[in-house]
């Protein structure tokens, strides 16, 4: 993620390139942060809920194995939280891009939809979260403070 797309880029507005050589790295930290945060009011629920209700009242009646209430939980509130710093990156965030991709295949049936249950914002959040797994924390995260990535 350190390269800047934007220096081999012939500009329409050549003045504007000290600019964007300034701020294309922080868009992407503006992705990470905001894809962990927007993940907390989902998981926060379901932790005061507990892990073993949740699983019971949520999962099980999907068919689903009430144990991974718990990565649910970690996902959408620790991870979440990793995330947005930016810590462990690459791992939180694939494992929150699996867990949208297994809500993306029980949605699926439901259509593609904005007023009724549809997969489209969950398939938005886990391709997001797939593009920080593949990019990691970034040049602004806690993964490049301790110098260390998966």
């Amino acid at each position: 993620m350190d390269a800047n797309p934007v220096q081999d880029t012939k500009l329409f507005i050549p003045a504007l390139r000290g600019f964007y050589d300034r701020v294309v790295p922080l868009s992407y930290t503006l992705i990470r942060i905001t894809c962990g945060l927007m993940l907390i009011p989902h998981g926060w629920p379901k932790l005061m809920q507990g892990a073993q209700a949740f699983g019971a009242a949520s999962l099980a009646r999907r068919g689903i194995d009430p144990m991974f209430a718990y990565i649910i939980i970690f996902n959408e509130t620790l991870g979440a939280l990793m995330l947005a710093a930016g810590l462990l990156t690459r791992l939180v965030a694939a494992s929150i891009a699996i867990q949208m991709l297994v809500i993306v295949i029980i949605y699926l049936p439901k259509g593609f939809g904005w007023t009724h249950p549809g997969y489209e914002y969950v398939l938005m959040w886990g391709l997001i979260a797939f593009a920080l797994a593949l990019g990691g924390g970034g040049p602004y995260s806690l993964d490049r403070k301790i110098g260390r990535e998966l």
